[in-house]
């Protein structure tokens, strides 16, 4: 009974970061956006075919474009790509867990906000400010990738 309470407790608390976390990123803009963590999430799912992952990272990548008025499945779409083009090609670093999570979130950010600056191109829009916030988001991410 202990263990069910547990894991329910664990998927109110993950499924409360995934929902509220955007909306706080909306309102304070210096907290880091793990752009690249979400897409890392969303490729362990798949890799280890845990659904929950998949969906949690989806949901979130979603939630966080609509909360910042970012073009709508561009994350999903960035995180794809990578997968599809990239993934086989880090995995000759299977020893180094790390080195992969780390590449994979410096790849997808890179992939995102390279497909995002040609939306913004095309569009004629200015989507988001390239600064400093947005190194230190990525900061934040590697170190979050390292530490899973």
């Amino acid at each position: 009974m202990v263990s069910g309470v547990t894991k329910l407790l664990k998927l109110i608390f993950w499924l409360t970061i995934i929902l509220l976390y955007p909306m706080l990123i909306s309102i304070y803009v210096t907290l880091p956006l793990f752009i690249g963590f979400a897409g890392l999430m969303f490729i362990i799912g798949i890799e280890r075919d845990k659904v929950i992952y998949i969906l949690f990272a989806t949901v979130y990548m979603l939630n966080l474009e609509i909360n910042l008025s970012l073009p709508l499945f561009l994350l999903l779409i960035s995180t794809t790509l990578f997968y599809i083009f990239l993934n086989n090609k880090l995995h000759i670093l299977k020893l180094c867990r790390g080195c992969v999570n780390v590449l994979t979130v410096i790849s997808i950010n890179l992939i995102y906000f390279f497909i995002l600056t040609l939306y913004d191109i095309v569009m004629q829009q200015h989507s988001i400010n390239f600064d400093g916030l947005i190194v230190i988001s990525i900061i934040y991410d590697i170190i979050a990738a390292v530490l899973l």
